[in-house]
C-alpha cells in the first residue's frame, strides 16, 4: 500500500518575485507623468498667477495678495458663486430622479430598450456650443419654433427674462447629461442580484415597493458616484452658457467659469481670473470630499453589500 505523496509548495523564483514587487509599480509611471504634466503643473501655474499682475501679453509682475483682495472684495464674486451653486443644486435635483428612472427602465432585457438606450445617448455626443446654437435658434421669439408653429405659449422671450433664461439653462444641461447618468444607473441596476427581487415577489411586493426597498438602497454608491460627477461637472459649465446667454440677462446665468473667462480674456486681468480658477478647484475638491464622506466609510465596498 503506497502512501500519498505530500504536495510540495513551490516557491516562485526570485525573478518572478522581483517582477511582482518591482516592475508592476513602474507601469503607473506614464499615467502619473501625464497627471503631473496636465494636472499638477497647470494648477501650480494658476496658483502662481493668482499672486501676479498680468494682462496675458506683457511682463508678469508679482502683486502679492492684490488680486485676491480685489476678487474677494467684489460683490460680483458672491453673485457668480451663488448662481453656480444654484445651477448645481437645481440641475442635480432635475437630473438625478430622471436618470435613475430612465436607467431602471433601460436595464430591462427587452431588445427595444437597447435601441432606446442608443437613441437617448445621442445628445451626449453633441458639442455644447452646437447645442446652445440650436436651442438659441429654436427659442427665438420672432423666428423660432413657437413663431413657426404659431403656439403662443412658446412665443416668449426665453433668454431675455432672468427666470426663464435660468430655466432654459437647466433644461438644456439636463437634456444633454441625463443620458450619461442613466447609463451609469443602468449598469448599477444590472449588478443587483435577481434573487433579491425574487424573494420580494414571494413576499408579495409590487414594482413600487421593490423599487424603494431594493433598487434605491442597492444604488447608494452609484448615486454618490453619479452625484459627484454631476456636482463637480456643473462647476465647469462655460461654453453652453456663454453661447446661449453670455451670462445674462442681468447676470442671471453668470457662473464662476464664465466670470473667470470675462475677467481673464475680455478684461485682460489674468491675476483675478486665476484667483477664480483656484476658488473653483477648492470648491470642487470640497464638494467631492463631502460627497465621499456622505457615502460612509464603506464607500469603496461592493454595491451589493449595503442597503
Amino acid at each position: 500500500m503506497s502512501a500519498l505523496a505530500t504536495p510540495v509548495r513551490r516557491t516562485p523564483p526570485a525573478a518572478t518575485r522581483r517582477t511582482r514587487g518591482g516592475v508592476l509599480p513602474w507601469l503607473a509611471v506614464p499615467a502619473l507623468a501625464l497627471f503631473v504634466a496636465f494636472g499638477v503643473i497647470p494648477l501650480v501655474g494658476v496658483l502662481f498667477l493668482s499672486f501676479t499682475s498680468w494682462d496675458g501679453l506683457g511682463e508678469i509682475q508679482m502683486s502679492g495678495l492684490t488680486s485676491w483682495r480685489a476678487v474677494l472684495g467684489d460683490p460680483g464674486l458672491m453673485h457668480a458663486l451663488w448662481v453656480t451653486l444654484l445651477v448645481m443644486v437645481v440641475s442635480w435635483a432635475v437630473q438625478t430622479p430622471a436618470s435613475i428612472l430612465l436607467g431602471v427602465f433601460l436595464a430591462g432585457r427587452q431588445r427595444y430598450r437597447a435601441v432606446l438606450a442608443v437613441l437617448y445617448f445621442i445628445p451626449l455626443l453633441l458639442s455644447q456650443a452646437a447645442i446652445a446654437i440650436a436651442y438659441k435658434a429654436l427659442l427665438d421669439p420672432n423666428f423660432g419654433l413657437g413663431a413657426g408653429l404659431g403656439v403662443d405659449l412658446l412665443i416668449q422671450d426665453w433668454l431675455g427674462e432672468p427666470v426663464l433664461a435660468f430655466s432654459v439653462v437647466i433644461f438644456v444641461v439636463s437634456w444633454q447629461f441625463i443620458p450619461f447618468h442613466s447609463l451609469i444607473y443602468q449598469g448599477g441596476v444590472r449588478q443587483i442580484p435577481r434573487s433579491l427581487y425574487e424573494a420580494a415577489e414571494i413576499d408579495g411586493a409590487g414594482r413600487v415597493r421593490k423599487f424603494f426597498s431594493i433598487t434605491l438602497p442597492q444604488l447608494k454608491y452609484t448615486i454618490i458616484t453619479s452625484s459627484t460627477l454631476m456636482v463637480v461637472g456643473s462647476l465647469t459649465f462655460f461654453d453652453l452658457i456663454f453661447v446661449l446667454t453670455a451670462g445674462g440677462p442681468a447676470d442671471a446665468t453668470r457662473v464662476l467659469a464664465l466670470d473667470m473667462y470675462k475677467r481673464g480674456f475680455q478684461a485682460s486681468l489674468m491675476g483675478p481670473a486665476s484667483v477664480i480658477a483656484v476658488i473653483l478647484v477648492l470648491v470642487g475638491l470640497a464638494l467631492a470630499l463631502l460627497l465621499r464622506r456622505l457615502g460612509g466609510r464603506d464607500a469603496n465596498a461592493s454595491q451589493l453589500e449595503g442597503a
